[in-house]
């Protein structure tokens, strides 16, 4: 095992060169010598500086990759000494990184600029990139990941598939521990709906986002670590290191694969963005679907690593996970970026449209929320959400490039999908009550316990 061990991670590793090569000859270095060696000439390689798009992509993206996989044996290896939905919590902070730096950097420019339109434009960016982040991770990844979880070769082995009878009813059983994931989730997608009535993102958003996050991580670090769970690879060869060994080498697997992740996925998502324009697709559009389909490339990564290894509960742990912290952390900051852009504090402002998003946003995340409040997703309910989401961003485009003429315009269209997102919602919050009761009573439990001076279990904790 060490050895098959210590080739995976030198693999992982390897697919990192290329960029840090790159990144070290065309950014690293040249800042370190405008430090030690201010006026010092400096030129990168040629090789590197006539690096075409494609090439840049392939280099970035295989770092990508060979970081995602460094973070999820860290993630693991973490469980050891941590509860695992701490593990899982940053493991999703540090894989959507990225996303947070995109837009962190929009609305920086928004406040810098304000009142230009560069700065109108800049903080509609903003949420245009959130919220397409946001649907991604829905739309794509918890749709796709169920169906891969399901159909994938050696689902049978795994405990949290059911084969159920009826047109497309196997599903995806769900740990009920997540419970606390979702209502927290929950909080945070009924807030978002009255984000867009203030007018902008401001302080009142950022102290009930960033707060419910932190109060997650308060609840979830007094929890218990769980023992059970037998790991193979990697994470079990690093968890037979002594503590102060193996506690030091999760560290390292986290930094290193942050600072990958972090710095190559930006020259990713704009390498891609080059290649769409090149091809005709609106930069807008791209900035909203494929910078974030970049930027969430670690986490989907991660979460098919995890299910493959038919951890399918610590994989929907993980995108249940990312999608609480960019809908708090990423939303709830996103006002103090742009205070200190605008040198005083400032609420976000965002056009009509951008509202829409937000709404649209909400009611696909109240409908995932529905879906999950029974502790599973079964394959329909993951082709519904593919569907809705494909379909919506295809009529998008198509009224974006004047394809066919649509009886409805681009905001029209989002507060149509909103509906239909929050009456399937609805539908399925009234015929699921007795469900979302359980979930409602069992994560008071957890709440309880967590910060209970009591050893005593509080009923319903672990029902």
């Amino acid at each position: 095992m060490k050895r098959q061990s210590i080739g995976a991670i030198s693999a992982a590793v390897a697919l990192t060169i290329p960029w840090v090569v790159v990144w070290g000859a065309t950014t690293a270095l040249p800042n370190l010598l405008a430090v030690l060696a201010p006026g010092a000439a400096y030129e990168p390689p040629a090789f590197i500086t006539g690096l075409p798009t494609i090439g840049t992509v392939a280099i970035s993206g295989l770092s990508v990759l060979g970081a995602a996989f460094l973070l999820a044996w860290g993630a693991e290896t973490a469980e050891k000494d941590v509860p695992r939905a701490f593990a899982i919590a940053v493991l999703a902070v540090l894989a959507v990184a990225p996303e947070y730096a995109v837009d962190a950097l929009y609305a920086f420019n928004a406040g810098q600029f304000a009142e230009t339109q560069r700065g109108i434009e800049a903080g509609n960016l903003a949420v245009a990139n959130m919220t397409g982040a946001n649907r991604i991770l829905i739309g794509l990844g918890w749709a796709g990941i169920a169906l891969f979880t399901v159909f994938r070769r050696g689902s049978s082995a795994d405990p949290s598939v059911e084969r159920r009878e009826g047109f497309l009813a196997d599903a995806v059983t769900l740990d009920h521990d997540l419970s606390l994931d979702i209502v927290f989730l929950m909080l945070a997608t009924l807030w978002a709906f009255l984000v867009p009535l203030n007018g902008g993102i401001d302080i009142l958003d950022m102290l009930f986002l960033v707060g419910l996050y932190v109060a997650y991580i308060a609840i979830v670090l007094r929890g218990d670590v769980e023992t059970g769970e037998e790991h193979v690879g990697v994470p079990a060869y690093l968890q037979q290191f002594p503590k102060a060994k193996r506690i030091l080498t999760v560290v390292a697997l986290f930094a290193y694969s942050g600072v990958m992740i972090f710095t190559a996925v930006e020259p990713f998502a704009h390498g891609l963005e080059e290649l769409g324009t090149q091809i005709g697709i609106p930069s807008f559009f791209m900035i909203q679907w494929i910078a974030p389909l970049a930027s969430e490339s670690p986490e989907l990564i991660v979460v098919l690593y995890l299910v493959n290894k038919a951890r399918s509960t610590a994989g929907f742990n993980a995108l249940i996970s990312s999608k609480l912290n960019q809908w708090t952390l990423l939303i709830g900051t996103l006002v103090i970026v742009y205070s200190i852009g605008l040198g005083r504090y400032g609420a976000l402002g965002f056009d009509l449209k951008q509202a829409g998003e937000i709404w649209l946003t909400a009611a696909q995340s109240l409908f995932a929320i529905s879906v999950l409040v029974n502790f599973e997703i079964s394959v329909r309910e993951a082709l519904v959400l593919l569907t809705l989401f494909v379909s919506q961003v295809f009529l998008e485009f198509v009224i974006i490039r004047d394809i066919v003429a649509l009886p409805l315009t681009s905001y029209e269209l989002l507060l149509l999908f909103s509906g239909i997102y929050v009456v399937l919602a609805l539908s399925l919050f009234i015929s699921r009550r007795e469900a979302l009761g359980y979930l409602l009573r069992r994560t008071a439990g957890t709440i309880s316990h967590a910060f209970s001076s009591s050893d005593e279990q509080v009923p319903g904790a672990d029902d």
